[in-house]
Protein backbone atom coordinates (compact mmCIF):
# COMPACT_ATOMS: atom_id res chain seq x y z
CA UNK A 1 0.00 0.00 0.00
CA UNK A 2 1.34 3.34 -1.04
CA UNK A 3 -0.23 5.47 2.57
CA UNK A 4 -1.13 8.71 2.65
CA UNK A 5 0.65 9.59 5.32
CA UNK A 6 3.72 9.37 2.53
CA UNK A 7 2.10 12.24 0.65
CA UNK A 8 2.62 14.55 3.40
CA UNK A 9 5.69 14.45 4.02
CA UNK A 10 5.93 14.83 0.06
CA UNK A 11 3.45 17.31 0.09
CA UNK A 12 5.62 19.36 2.57
CA UNK A 13 8.67 19.28 0.54
CA UNK A 14 6.88 20.05 -2.93
CA UNK A 15 4.46 23.05 -1.78
CA UNK A 16 7.70 25.26 -2.46
CA UNK A 17 8.18 24.28 -5.96
CA UNK A 18 4.33 24.85 -6.89
CA UNK A 19 5.44 27.00 -9.33
CA UNK A 20 7.93 24.48 -11.48
CA UNK A 21 5.15 22.12 -10.89
CA UNK A 22 2.71 24.16 -12.88
CA UNK A 23 4.84 23.44 -16.21
CA UNK A 24 5.41 20.07 -15.60
CA UNK A 25 1.60 18.88 -14.66
CA UNK A 26 0.50 19.87 -18.07
CA UNK A 27 2.02 16.37 -19.28
CA UNK A 28 0.69 14.71 -16.23
CA UNK A 29 -2.02 12.17 -16.77
CA UNK A 30 -3.66 9.88 -14.43
CA UNK A 31 -2.27 6.56 -12.87
CA UNK A 32 -3.48 3.43 -11.46
CA UNK A 33 -6.89 2.76 -12.56
CA UNK A 34 -7.38 6.39 -13.46
CA UNK A 35 -7.87 8.31 -16.51
CA UNK A 36 -6.48 12.10 -18.09
CA UNK A 37 -8.60 15.11 -16.94
CA UNK A 38 -9.96 15.65 -20.84
CA UNK A 39 -10.65 11.50 -20.80
CA UNK A 40 -12.43 12.15 -17.44
CA UNK A 41 -14.55 14.85 -18.76
CA UNK A 42 -15.35 13.94 -22.18
CA UNK A 43 -17.42 10.59 -22.21
CA UNK A 44 -21.01 10.63 -20.64
CA UNK A 45 -21.13 14.13 -19.01
CA UNK A 46 -22.29 14.04 -15.67
CA UNK A 47 -21.79 10.73 -15.10
CA UNK A 48 -18.04 10.93 -13.90
CA UNK A 49 -16.49 12.38 -11.04
CA UNK A 50 -12.72 11.38 -10.63
CA UNK A 51 -11.39 11.12 -6.67
CA UNK A 52 -7.83 11.10 -5.79
CA UNK A 53 -6.40 8.28 -3.11
CA UNK A 54 -3.52 6.47 -2.63
CA UNK A 55 -3.74 3.18 -4.39
CA UNK A 56 -2.69 0.17 -2.88
CA UNK A 57 -4.95 -2.05 -0.42
CA UNK A 58 -6.16 1.43 0.81
CA UNK A 59 -7.82 2.26 -3.06
CA UNK A 60 -8.53 -1.45 -3.42
CA UNK A 61 -10.92 -1.43 -0.09
CA UNK A 62 -12.44 1.97 -1.29
CA UNK A 63 -13.24 0.62 -4.40
CA UNK A 64 -14.96 -2.14 -3.02
CA UNK A 65 -16.54 -0.77 -0.11
CA UNK A 66 -17.50 2.82 -1.52
CA UNK A 67 -16.72 3.64 -5.22
CA UNK A 68 -18.68 0.14 -6.49
CA UNK A 69 -21.68 0.53 -4.40
CA UNK A 70 -21.71 4.67 -5.21
CA UNK A 71 -21.93 3.74 -9.02
CA UNK A 72 -24.69 0.97 -8.11
CA UNK A 73 -26.68 3.38 -6.68
CA UNK A 74 -25.87 6.07 -9.13
CA UNK A 75 -25.09 5.55 -11.81
CA UNK A 76 -21.86 7.98 -12.09
CA UNK A 77 -18.50 5.83 -12.68
CA UNK A 78 -15.58 6.51 -10.31
CA UNK A 79 -12.01 7.32 -12.06
CA UNK A 80 -9.48 7.51 -9.38
CA UNK A 81 -6.36 9.18 -9.79
CA UNK A 82 -3.09 8.08 -7.59
CA UNK A 83 -1.08 11.64 -7.30
CA UNK A 84 0.91 13.33 -4.95
CA UNK A 85 -0.22 16.28 -3.50
CA UNK A 86 2.75 18.74 -4.88
CA UNK A 87 1.63 17.95 -8.48
CA UNK A 88 -1.80 17.80 -7.71
CA UNK A 89 -1.95 21.32 -6.33
CA UNK A 90 0.34 22.25 -9.36
CA UNK A 91 -2.69 21.56 -11.14
CA UNK A 92 -4.97 23.00 -9.30
CA UNK A 93 -3.49 26.86 -9.25
CA UNK A 94 -2.82 25.90 -13.44
CA UNK A 95 -6.67 26.17 -12.76
CA UNK A 96 -7.21 22.66 -14.77
CA UNK A 97 -7.70 20.15 -11.99
CA UNK A 98 -7.28 16.28 -12.52
CA UNK A 99 -9.73 15.24 -10.34
CA UNK A 100 -12.58 16.16 -8.60
CA UNK A 101 -12.67 14.66 -4.73
CA UNK A 102 -9.75 14.64 -3.19
CA UNK A 103 -9.02 11.76 -0.31
CA UNK A 104 -6.20 12.79 1.89
CA UNK A 105 -4.92 13.71 5.57
CA UNK A 106 -7.18 16.98 6.95
CA UNK A 107 -3.36 18.33 7.80
CA UNK A 108 -2.68 18.57 4.09
CA UNK A 109 -6.18 19.98 3.20
CA UNK A 110 -5.30 22.92 5.73
CA UNK A 111 -2.27 23.74 3.17
CA UNK A 112 -4.06 23.18 0.41
CA UNK A 113 -7.00 25.62 2.22
CA UNK A 114 -4.41 27.95 2.34
CA UNK A 115 -2.96 28.09 -1.05
CA UNK A 116 -6.75 28.53 -2.01
CA UNK A 117 -6.90 25.49 -3.59
CA UNK A 118 -10.31 24.05 -2.51
CA UNK A 119 -13.77 24.65 -2.60
CA UNK A 120 -15.59 26.30 0.22
CA UNK A 121 -18.22 23.19 1.15
CA UNK A 122 -21.85 24.07 0.88
CA UNK A 123 -22.99 21.77 3.97
CA UNK A 124 -26.44 21.54 2.95
CA UNK A 125 -25.19 18.96 0.50
CA UNK A 126 -23.26 16.94 2.87
CA UNK A 127 -26.45 15.06 4.52
CA UNK A 128 -24.28 12.26 5.87
CA UNK A 129 -22.54 14.59 8.16
CA UNK A 130 -25.23 15.14 10.24
CA UNK A 131 -26.54 12.15 9.89
CA UNK A 132 -23.29 10.47 10.58
CA UNK A 133 -22.53 12.39 14.03
CA UNK A 134 -19.42 13.72 12.10
CA UNK A 135 -17.41 15.16 15.24
CA UNK A 136 -17.33 19.49 14.92
CA UNK A 137 -13.69 19.09 15.38
CA UNK A 138 -13.24 16.98 11.99
CA UNK A 139 -15.14 19.54 10.31
CA UNK A 140 -13.88 22.19 8.66
CA UNK A 141 -14.93 25.14 5.52
CA UNK A 142 -13.67 23.32 3.02
CA UNK A 143 -12.28 19.56 4.02
CA UNK A 144 -14.60 16.64 6.24
CA UNK A 145 -13.10 13.78 8.45
CA UNK A 146 -13.80 10.08 7.23
CA UNK A 147 -11.48 8.41 9.43
CA UNK A 148 -8.34 7.87 11.42
CA UNK A 149 -4.96 6.01 11.63
CA UNK A 150 -2.74 6.16 14.98
CA UNK A 151 0.38 5.95 16.28
CA UNK A 152 0.81 3.14 18.90
CA UNK A 153 3.24 0.75 20.07
CA UNK A 154 4.38 -2.47 18.88
CA UNK A 155 5.87 -5.13 20.85
CA UNK A 156 6.69 -8.76 20.81
CA UNK A 157 4.78 -10.77 23.02
CA UNK A 158 7.78 -13.01 23.23
CA UNK A 159 10.01 -10.71 24.24
CA UNK A 160 9.57 -10.17 28.16
CA UNK A 161 8.88 -12.67 30.20
CA UNK A 162 5.21 -12.61 30.24
CA UNK A 163 5.21 -8.82 31.03
CA UNK A 164 3.48 -6.15 28.99
CA UNK A 165 4.09 -2.86 28.06
CA UNK A 166 1.25 -0.09 29.59
CA UNK A 167 2.52 2.99 28.77
CA UNK A 168 5.50 4.91 26.68
CA UNK A 169 7.23 5.28 30.02
CA UNK A 170 7.64 1.41 29.61
CA UNK A 171 8.77 1.89 25.72
CA UNK A 172 11.73 4.23 27.46
CA UNK A 173 12.48 1.69 29.92
CA UNK A 174 14.99 -0.37 28.59
CA UNK A 175 15.95 -2.24 31.77
CA UNK A 176 12.71 -3.81 32.52
CA UNK A 177 11.49 -4.19 28.73
CA UNK A 178 14.96 -5.25 27.21
CA UNK A 179 15.66 -4.86 23.34
CA UNK A 180 16.38 -2.64 21.02
CA UNK A 181 13.58 0.39 19.64
CA UNK A 182 12.34 1.50 16.23
CA UNK A 183 10.97 4.89 16.02
CA UNK A 184 9.45 6.81 13.07
CA UNK A 185 11.67 9.19 10.83
CA UNK A 186 9.73 12.58 9.34
CA UNK A 187 9.67 10.80 5.85
CA UNK A 188 7.24 8.82 7.24
CA UNK A 189 5.64 10.95 9.47
CA UNK A 190 5.63 13.73 12.20
CA UNK A 191 7.97 13.37 14.61
CA UNK A 192 7.01 11.85 17.74
CA UNK A 193 7.71 14.30 20.01
CA UNK A 194 4.41 13.55 21.74
CA UNK A 195 5.44 10.18 22.71
CA UNK A 196 8.76 11.39 24.79
CA UNK A 197 6.78 13.44 26.70
CA UNK A 198 3.87 11.27 27.23
CA UNK A 199 6.98 9.00 28.70
CA UNK A 200 8.61 11.86 30.89
CA UNK A 201 4.67 12.34 32.70
CA UNK A 202 3.09 15.08 30.69
CA UNK A 203 -0.74 14.00 30.56
CA UNK A 204 -2.68 14.01 27.41
CA UNK A 205 -4.56 16.48 28.07
CA UNK A 206 -1.77 18.85 28.73
CA UNK A 207 0.66 17.81 25.53
CA UNK A 208 0.08 21.05 23.52
CA UNK A 209 1.81 23.49 23.21
CA UNK A 210 4.61 20.78 22.64
CA UNK A 211 7.85 21.75 25.00
CA UNK A 212 9.94 20.52 21.91
CA UNK A 213 13.02 21.12 24.40
CA UNK A 214 11.72 18.58 27.25
CA UNK A 215 11.05 16.29 24.21
CA UNK A 216 14.59 16.13 22.93
CA UNK A 217 15.89 15.33 25.70
CA UNK A 218 14.17 13.06 26.52
CA UNK A 219 14.14 11.40 22.93
CA UNK A 220 18.57 11.48 23.69
CA UNK A 221 17.83 9.27 26.53
CA UNK A 222 16.80 6.63 24.58
CA UNK A 223 18.59 7.37 21.25
CA UNK A 224 21.60 4.54 21.92
CA UNK A 225 19.17 2.07 22.18
CA UNK A 226 16.87 3.07 18.80
CA UNK A 227 17.87 0.40 15.96
CA UNK A 228 16.55 1.94 13.02
CA UNK A 229 14.16 5.01 12.21
CA UNK A 230 11.41 3.51 9.99
CA UNK A 231 10.12 5.75 7.04
CA UNK A 232 7.30 3.16 5.61
CA UNK A 233 4.55 1.28 6.97
CA UNK A 234 6.16 -2.06 6.38
CA UNK A 235 8.92 -1.23 7.83
CA UNK A 236 8.25 -1.57 12.12
CA UNK A 237 6.52 -5.17 11.32
CA UNK A 238 10.05 -6.13 8.99
CA UNK A 239 11.89 -5.17 12.29
CA UNK A 240 9.63 -7.21 14.82
CA UNK A 241 9.39 -10.20 12.71
CA UNK A 242 13.33 -10.57 12.59
CA UNK A 243 13.52 -9.57 16.19
CA UNK A 244 15.49 -6.91 15.18
CA UNK A 245 14.04 -4.73 17.91
CA UNK A 246 10.93 -5.83 20.63
CA UNK A 247 9.28 -2.63 20.75
CA UNK A 248 8.64 -0.28 18.00
CA UNK A 249 6.09 2.92 16.95
CA UNK A 250 3.72 1.76 14.34
CA UNK A 251 0.56 2.47 12.67
CA UNK A 252 -2.30 0.98 13.89
CA UNK A 253 -3.51 -1.06 11.40
CA UNK A 254 -0.57 -2.54 10.55
CA UNK A 255 -0.40 -5.16 13.44
CA UNK A 256 -3.83 -7.29 12.24
CA UNK A 257 -1.46 -8.56 8.88
CA UNK A 258 1.51 -8.91 11.19
CA UNK A 259 -0.88 -11.12 13.37
CA UNK A 260 -2.29 -12.79 10.83
CA UNK A 261 1.33 -13.93 9.41
CA UNK A 262 1.79 -15.55 13.08
CA UNK A 263 3.81 -12.67 14.08
CA UNK A 264 3.83 -12.50 18.10
CA UNK A 265 3.06 -9.06 17.98
CA UNK A 266 0.66 -7.16 20.00
CA UNK A 267 -0.22 -3.16 20.09
CA UNK A 268 -0.75 -1.22 23.01
CA UNK A 269 -3.17 1.71 22.54
CA UNK A 270 -2.52 3.58 25.98
CA UNK A 271 -1.01 7.32 24.54
CA UNK A 272 -1.94 6.70 20.64
CA UNK A 273 -1.43 9.98 18.41
CA UNK A 274 -4.50 9.81 15.70
CA UNK A 275 -4.85 12.01 12.78
CA UNK A 276 -7.47 12.13 10.67
CA UNK A 277 -7.97 12.08 6.97
CA UNK A 278 -10.82 13.53 5.06
CA UNK A 279 -12.30 14.98 2.05
CA UNK A 280 -12.54 17.84 -0.05
CA UNK A 281 -13.52 19.20 -3.81
CA UNK A 282 -10.82 20.76 -5.70
CA UNK A 283 -11.34 24.29 -6.38
CA UNK A 284 -12.20 24.50 -10.13
CA UNK A 285 -13.61 20.78 -10.19
CA UNK A 286 -14.94 19.64 -13.50
CA UNK A 287 -17.59 17.59 -11.98
CA UNK A 288 -18.32 19.18 -8.68
CA UNK A 289 -22.14 18.18 -8.16
CA UNK A 290 -21.11 14.69 -8.21
CA UNK A 291 -18.12 15.55 -5.99
CA UNK A 292 -20.31 16.56 -3.77
CA UNK A 293 -22.67 12.99 -3.56
CA UNK A 294 -19.62 11.01 -3.69
CA UNK A 295 -18.72 12.53 -0.51
CA UNK A 296 -21.89 12.39 0.85
CA UNK A 297 -21.98 9.05 0.27
CA UNK A 298 -18.89 7.75 1.77
CA UNK A 299 -19.49 9.63 4.90
CA UNK A 300 -22.66 8.00 5.82
CA UNK A 301 -22.02 5.89 8.63
CA UNK A 302 -22.98 2.86 6.66
CA UNK A 303 -20.33 3.51 3.88
CA UNK A 304 -17.75 4.31 7.02
CA UNK A 305 -18.23 1.12 8.14
CA UNK A 306 -18.00 -0.73 4.97
CA UNK A 307 -14.72 0.56 4.73
CA UNK A 308 -13.88 -0.65 8.39
CA UNK A 309 -14.69 -4.17 7.29
CA UNK A 310 -12.36 -3.99 4.16
CA UNK A 311 -9.35 -2.13 5.72
CA UNK A 312 -8.26 -1.44 9.37
CA UNK A 313 -9.76 2.62 9.32
CA UNK A 314 -11.11 3.96 12.50
CA UNK A 315 -14.64 5.71 11.36
CA UNK A 316 -15.20 9.01 12.11
CA UNK A 317 -18.62 8.58 12.48
CA UNK A 318 -19.50 7.28 15.83
CA UNK A 319 -22.53 5.41 14.57
CA UNK A 320 -20.20 3.47 11.81
CA UNK A 321 -19.30 1.64 15.27
CA UNK A 322 -22.64 0.65 15.78
CA UNK A 323 -22.87 -1.37 12.62
CA UNK A 324 -19.86 -3.67 13.11
CA UNK A 325 -19.81 -7.34 15.56
CA UNK A 326 -18.34 -6.98 18.49
CA UNK A 327 -14.95 -8.71 17.02
CA UNK A 328 -15.19 -6.33 14.11
CA UNK A 329 -15.24 -2.82 16.33
CA UNK A 330 -12.92 -4.24 18.96
CA UNK A 331 -10.56 -4.74 16.74
CA UNK A 332 -10.25 -1.10 15.67
CA UNK A 333 -8.74 1.78 17.91
CA UNK A 334 -11.24 3.80 17.24
CA UNK A 335 -13.43 1.70 18.97
CA UNK A 336 -15.58 3.24 21.96
CA UNK A 337 -13.86 1.02 24.59
CA UNK A 338 -9.93 2.79 23.65
CA UNK A 339 -10.81 6.10 22.19
CA UNK A 340 -10.29 7.60 25.16
CA UNK A 341 -6.84 6.17 25.73
CA UNK A 342 -5.41 8.54 22.87
CA UNK A 343 -5.46 11.92 21.91
CA UNK A 344 -5.75 13.66 18.42
CA UNK A 345 -2.69 15.46 16.98
CA UNK A 346 -2.76 18.97 17.41
CA UNK A 347 -3.42 19.87 13.34
CA UNK A 348 -2.81 23.95 13.88
CA UNK A 349 0.78 23.39 16.14
CA UNK A 350 2.30 21.26 13.47
CA UNK A 351 1.70 23.21 10.47
CA UNK A 352 3.28 26.30 12.50
CA UNK A 353 6.25 24.31 14.19
CA UNK A 354 6.70 21.27 11.31
CA UNK A 355 9.45 22.53 9.41
CA UNK A 356 11.78 23.64 12.33
CA UNK A 357 10.77 20.57 14.57
CA UNK A 358 11.55 18.63 11.35
CA UNK A 359 15.00 20.38 11.02
CA UNK A 360 16.36 19.98 14.43
CA UNK A 361 14.76 16.22 14.25
CA UNK A 362 17.52 15.48 11.22
CA UNK A 363 20.11 17.26 13.12
CA UNK A 364 19.52 15.26 16.60
CA UNK A 365 19.25 12.21 14.42
CA UNK A 366 22.51 12.48 12.84
CA UNK A 367 24.10 13.58 16.15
Amino acid sequence: MKDARIDRRMFLRGIGGVTAGVAAATALSACGTGTSRSAASSGGKGKTVVVRDSGGSWGAALQKAVYTPFTQETGIQVKVLNLDNAPLLAQIKQGRPQCDLINDSMMSFAKYAAEDALEALDRDRLKSVKSAKIPEAQITDHAIGHSFYGQCIAYRTDAFGGRKPESWADFWDTKAFKGGRAMCSPDGDLPELEFALLADGVPMDKLYPLDVDRAFKVLTRLRGDIKKFWDSGPVPGVLLSRQEVTMSTVWDGRIADLQKQGVPVERQLNGIRRQFSGYAIAKGAANADNAYRLMDFSLSAESQANLAKAFPSNPSSPLAYTKLTEDERNALAGAPKYYDKGFDADIDWWLKNESAVTKRWLEWARG
